[in-house]
This record gives structure tokens, C-alpha cells and sequence, in this order.
């Protein structure tokens, strides 16, 4: 018998018939003899509803009291659907008890609407689960210090979910998804893209950081963190399909490192459009300068990704960095108010039709002249590169937003995703 964490999104959990077909597949892994966690995502859509009612009462930009009770409205979606898989699984003849993230005690800090996880509190689960009960736990939420509820940003509920398991040392947590595993890149873009059996937790958290939308990058954190094993299949499988086989399904996030993996020397293709550019013109090239700038986005909350700094002319530099598209209106007023004054620069300029495309592959540490092949097929394209960053195992460029695919496409076949592996 052993300890599993079943996660399921929200297209699984769309309707009441897919959330009996949700019950029915962990009922069967319950009787087959193991204990049972499951972390439901709110049904389809249900987010976007709630907090679409938000924005009509309040368009205008809310201030910090505003994103309190944002949270307290968004979290209500993962509450409802974990009461009605809890139904669900009574009706199989279960026993099952559905609890809120303060119920369990998921405790995070107090950053509205993208907290995140400081502990757990497992002993009232482990109680459940020693009594035979399926426990059900919302997704996507937590309680601050203060009592009040908190949620994870977009896709907490894969954090939720890793993190429970890490809590409760589970043997393998399972995420269920619209896709059967993790891909080269989104079949959506490239049709010839593969299905991979396993993926290095190294590559699947470059895979997370870059785009990719099959798990959040801090369930991956989590994961690798705390050596939780994470498999990614389909939810849209028959649920009565046999359980060892469905135990080998889809993508296997691992820590172990084979020799096809180095043989690949690139494993995937990512991409993300949510990104925009922001270009400080014209500011001083002394010490100091890039936290001067990055200091008081930091202090906003907001996430910098690529940053690229220009040679010095007559002692002044420009200073480029990408934000979240959804920060970028907020990132620039602040630096206008706040920055421009005081840095002395001479204009802040902006650019939201920009994408970043990343080529991934642990391979790449043992294979020289990646980054340059990639940079050929993009130029015999006609792509231009504004930014370039890189790291061990991985090389991200940020080009106009209207070659995306086509990049995709190109460096999918440049680098033979399209051909299975041996």
C-alpha cells in the first residue's frame, strides 16, 4: 500500500460528469489498496467567472484591501469543486471528507494573489487517511499568518498539490491534465512535436520557467526540492483502464539522468508570449544602476526575466529587461514615478508584441556550438534577435512576437524533435 496524491485540472474537473469519472478513477486506485490525497483544481472557467464579477464592480486600479478579498472570491471555485468530488467519491461508496486549505493548515506568507507556501500541518490528513478515508484538498490556497485566506497565482494548484506530497513523504504524485505527458513542444504549434517518457527535473524546471504550461514552475520547485517523483497524464483516458499501466503512463519527472537523455542534445522547444519589454534610455553607467532600477520593481512584487544592458557612449547606458505582459502598464508607471526622476535617465520605452523561445536539453552541458546553430537557423528564417539569455542547460531568445511558431517550427526540426527516439 502506498501513499499517492492524485492532482486534477480544471477541464477535468469541468462537469459533474467528469468529476464522477474523477471519483471513479480514484476510487479505483483507492481499493486497489492505496491511500488516497487527491487536490482538485476549480471546474473550467469557474476563475475567470468569479473574478470577471471583480472587475465590473471595481475596473479601476484596486489597491492593497482589494486583492484581500480577491482572494477570498477566487478561492471559493477550488472549495466548491473539492466538495463535489467529495460527493462524488461518497457516492462510490467511499468514505471522503473535503477541506479548505485553512483547514488544513496550508500556511503561506501574506503576498495576495501570489503567495507562497511556508508550511503544511499533515497531522489532521494523516488521522483521515490512517481511518481509511479519501481525503480531497483544495488547490490554489492557503492562510496567512493573520487568518486570512491566501492564493498561489495561476496554476497553484500544481504547487498545492507537490507540496502536500512532499508534507505527506508520498510515494508519487500524479498531475492529470488535458495532455497525456510533457512534449517537445506544444503540439498545438508544431504537430510533429513527440511525447516524452521521461524528463529530468532539471529540464522540466527550465521547461516551467520558460513557458511551458503543463506544470507550474513552483510545483517543480517543490518537487525537486524535496525529491517528490511527479508524473504527468491524461485525465481523458478511460478511468477503468488498468491501473499498472496507467501507473506508466504519461511523463515521468525524474531525478535519474540516463544515457538517452545526453544523447538528446535538446530536449524541447518552450515558448512564452505573455512578455513584454521595457528599455530605461539614457541612464548614468555607474555602480548601483541596475539595482536602482530592479530594486523598486522587486519591491512591486514584479518578476524580471531576460536583462540586457548596452555598451557604455559617453557615460550612459540603456538598460532593457521583460516583465509578465500583466505587469508591464504597472512596472512602467512605477518607474516613471518613482525612478525616472531620481535616476537621471532619459526616457523608458516599451514594446508588448515580444515572445521568448528557449531551446532545453541537458545535453547541451557535453555539446559545444548549440546556441550558435540555433541563432543560424533563426537568422536563415529572417528572425531577428532582440535579447539572448542562457544558462547550463538551456539558451532563450526573445524575438518579435509574430515569428513565434515559426521559430518553434524551425528549431523543432533543426534539432530532430520530430524523430523518435532509440
Amino acid at each position: 500500500m502506498a501513499l499517492i496524491v492524485h492532482k486534477y485540472g480544471g477541464t477535468s474537473m469541468g462537469s459533474t460528469e467528469r468529476i464522477r469519472n474523477v471519483a471513479k478513477r480514484v476510487a479505483k486506485w483507492a481499493r486497489a489498496g492505496h491511500q488516497m490525497v487527491v487536490v482538485p483544481s476549480a471546474m473550467s472557467g469557474e476563475t475567470n467567472r468569479l473574478l470577471g464579477l471583480a472587475k465590473e464592480l471595481a475596473p479601476a486600479t484596486p489597491g492593497a484591501g482589494h486583492y484581500r478579498e480577491l482572494d477570498m472570491l477566487a478561492s471559493t471555485g477550488e472549495q466548491a469543486s473539492s466538495a463535489l468530488l467529495a460527493i462524488a467519491l461518497q457516492a462510490e461508496g467511499l468514505e471522503a471528507v473535503s477541506y479548505a486549505g485553512w483547514q488544513v493548515q496550508v500556511k503561506t506568507d501574506s503576498a495576495y494573489t501570489k503567495a507562497r507556501i511556508e508550511s503544511i500541518d499533515d497531522e489532521r490528513v494523516r488521522a483521515d487517511l490512517d481511518a481509511g478515508r479519501v481525503v480531497v484538498i483544495t488547490g490554489f490556497q492557503g492562510v496567512d499568518e493573520g487568518g486570512n485566506i491566501t492564493t498561489l497565482g495561476r496554476g497553484g494548484s500544481d504547487t498545492s498539490a507537490v507540496a502536500i506530497a512532499a508534507a505527506l513523504k508520498a510515494h508519487e504524485c500524479l498531475t492529470f491534465t488535458d495532455v497525456d505527458g510533457v512534449y517537445t513542444t506544444d503540439p498545438r504549434v508544431e504537430p510533429d512535436a513527440r511525447r516524452l517518457k521521461t524528463v529530468s527535473f532539471e529540464e522540466m524546471l527550465e521547461m516551467a520557467s520558460l513557458g511551458s504550461k503543463v506544470l507550474q514552475i513552483r510545483s517543480v520547485e517543490f518537487a525537486g526540492k524535496y525529491k517528490v517523483p511527479l508524473r504527468v497524464l491524461s485525465s481523458f483516458t478511460p478511468w477503468d483502464i488498468d491501473i499498472e499501466e496507467e501507473a506508466k503512463s504519461g511523463t515521468l519527472i525524474t531525478f535519474e539522468e540516463d544515457e538517452n537523455m545526453e544523447k538528446a542534445v535538446v530536449s524541447g522547444i518552450a515558448f512564452n508570449r505573455d512578455e513584454a519589454k521595457i528599455s530605461v534610455l539614457g541612464v548614468p553607467d555607474k555602480p548601483g544602476i541596475a539595482y536602482h532600477i530592479l530594486g523598486a520593481v522587486a519591491d512591486a512584487n514584479i518578476e524580471v526575466d531576460v536583462i540586457i544592458q548596452n555598451l557604455s557612449k559617453d557615460g550612459r547606458t540603456d538598460f532593457s529587461f521583460t516583465v509578465h505582459r500583466n505587469d508591464y502598464a504597472r512596472a512602467v508607471d512605477l518607474l516613471k514615478d518613482k525612478v525616472l526622476p531620481t535616476l537621471g535617465a532619459a526616457d523608458i520605452v516599451g514594446d508588448t508584441k515580444i515572445c521568448k523561445v528557449s531551446i532545453v536539453g541537458i545535453g547541451m552541458r557535453s555539446h559545444v556550438g548549440v546556441a550558435s546553430k540555433m541563432f543560424r537557423v533563426l537568422s536563415e528564417e529572417g528572425i531577428n534577435i532582440q535579447m539572448i539569455s542562457t544558462s547550463e542547460i538551456k539558451t532563450s531568445v526573445v524575438i518579435d512576437e509574430k515569428y513565434m511558431e515559426l521559430a518553434v517550427r524551425a528549431l523543432h526540426k533543426a534539432f530532430d524533435l520530430d524523430q523518435p527516439t532509440a
